[in-house]
């Protein structure tokens, strides 16, 4: 496996950078699972514009976030980094930090390119404008699905509508925009997060509504998908078996099972919001052709991380080293680059966003990063995963651990739990149902070994 990249650069234009850079948007939805998609084999969602960009560009089939958690996860999409560098470690308010965190977004700002961020910021609840964008439209925390109010350059103002709408119109006034600059667009998407609010301990406060009512769709898709039968993957309620930190018994919480699973008709109105989604990247794909932009312009569309639907009874605690969670839909748009209806099964990570385009943008990082380019020609042997414990859900409280995942293999190592390691042939056993950490014929040794490469690969 290569080296991480670990080298510290200026955030200057490369000399060989081709001529003239690529635009860039990346479009991040929050929660969506790897497969919600049509293009990414559900078998009715209604996204054609997401299947749009899969026939014209490269779907990733083995996408991953590096910690599945909203604030980890989104800087380490920004940075490159992994959360044990970056310092967001968890959803805690830590907006002073956040102000320093070095993005790709700023440096292509100081790299020549004009730049926007519309959406959810989330790595503290402060909406003010970090560094380096030229159009800022944030809400504070996890915002409002209905009327928000949102910070657009430094101003209040009372927005009136449906929050997907709105980001899209922000982001279509600024693709619109006539300039001499290359552009990056950072749209940051609520959906298909629930209408929750979220303190400064990173808990939230639900308003009084849970299930299927907290996610709230826009008006026009209420009804969408409701004579749809939901399809289930095979470790739907199934209670955990062989996974001691699942098993445990804790004070006020219930144990896992049938009742613990996400409902039909919560996963209906997530299929919802991102609908909306959808319509939102079709009116994106329009006003670059417009434009004539489009075939200029990197379009990066993915998740910050996935979400349970039931798969071991579990519901909104995503947090965990599951398939169902760590797992992200990636789609890359960029004719020059990458081709018309390709699939790469290659292992990726969210960090390899950043140096995917500071490469193509021509522009060095003055900060180590530990991603890779997409453009990579070798293969990872496997990729490192990572949570650190907090206490917003008490069934996953003192479950921090260090994971490690390649093509076939899945070991996860708990930081906090004794004995409660797990080791996962997903080879034969795709759906994680049993726990092979105690089978003297599994390659436990060599999952640790591979373990400890990576961790020190990525300074941790």
């Amino acid at each position: 496996m290569a080296p991480m990249q670990r080298r510290s650069f200026l955030a200057l234009p490369l000399a060989a950078a081709a001529s003239p850079r690529p635009n860039f948007v990346q479009v991040l939805v929050d929660d969506l699972r790897f497969d919600e998609l049509g293009c990414t084999g559900h078998p009715f969602a209604r996204t054609p514009h997401c299947d749009r960009l899969a026939r014209q560009g490269t779907t990733f089939t083995n996408a991953f976030a590096t910690t599945p958690l909203c604030s980890p996860s989104r800087a380490s999409f920004l940075t490159g980094q992994y959360a044990h560098t970056h310092g967001i470690l968890d959803n805690v308010a830590r907006d002073a930090l956040s102000h320093r965190l070095l993005t790709w977004p700023r440096l292509l700002h100081e790299g020549g390119y004009e730049t926007a961020f519309l959406g959810k910021w989330h790595m503290g609840n402060d909406d003010s404008a970090r560094p380096g964008f030229d159009r800022w439209v944030s809400f504070r925390g996890q915002g409002e699905c209905i009327d928000p109010e949102l910070n657009i350059d430094g101003r209040t103002v009372k927005s009136t509508g449906y929050i997907t709408d709105i980001l899209t119109d922000h982001a279509v006034e600024f693709l619109d925009r006539r300039r001499q600059k290359p552009f990056c667009v950072y749209l940051a998407h609520k959906a298909v997060h629930p209408n929750v609010q979220q303190r400064d301990d990173g808990s939230v406060d639900r308003f009084g509504i849970a299930g299927a009512e907290a996610f709230i769709p826009a008006e026009r898709h209420r009804r969408l998908y409701a004579d749809e039968r939901i399809s289930r993957r095979q470790n739907y309620a199934r209670p955990p078996m062989d996974k001691p930190a699942l098993e445990r018994r804790i004070d006020g919480v219930a144990p896992l099972g049938p009742n613990t699973a996400t409902d039909d008709e919560t996963i209906r109105n997530r299929m919802r919001m991102t609908k909306a989604v959808d319509e939102g990247l079709g009116r994106i794909l329009e006003i670059l052709i417009k434009n004539g932009q489009l075939n200029n312009t990197m379009i990066i569309f993915t998740s910050d991380h996935g979400y349970f639907y039931g798969e071991h009874c579990l519901n909104a605690e995503r947090r965990l080293a599951y398939e169902e969670t760590i797992r992200i839909p990636l789609l890359v748009r960029y004719p020059r680059l990458f081709p018309a209806r390709s699939r790469r099964s290659q292992l990726t990570l969210s960090t390899d966003i950043a140096a995917t385009v500071l490469e193509l943008a021509g522009v060095r990082s003055r900060q180590p990063i530990h991603g890779r380019s997409l453009l990579a020609k070798d293969r990872r042997e496997g990729v490192l995963i990572e949570y650190f414990s907090d206490t917003v859900y008490p069934r996953i409280h003192k479950m921090g651990y260090q994971c490690v995942r390649t093509d076939r293999w899945k070991y996860i190592h708990y930081l906090e739990l004794a004995e409660a390691d797990e080791l996962y042939d997903l080879g034969n056993d795709p759906y994680e149902l049993k726990n092979l950490v105690r089978d003297p014929a599994a390659p436990l040794a060599e999952m640790k070994a591979r373990l400890n490469r990576l961790l020190g690969e990525a300074g941790a």
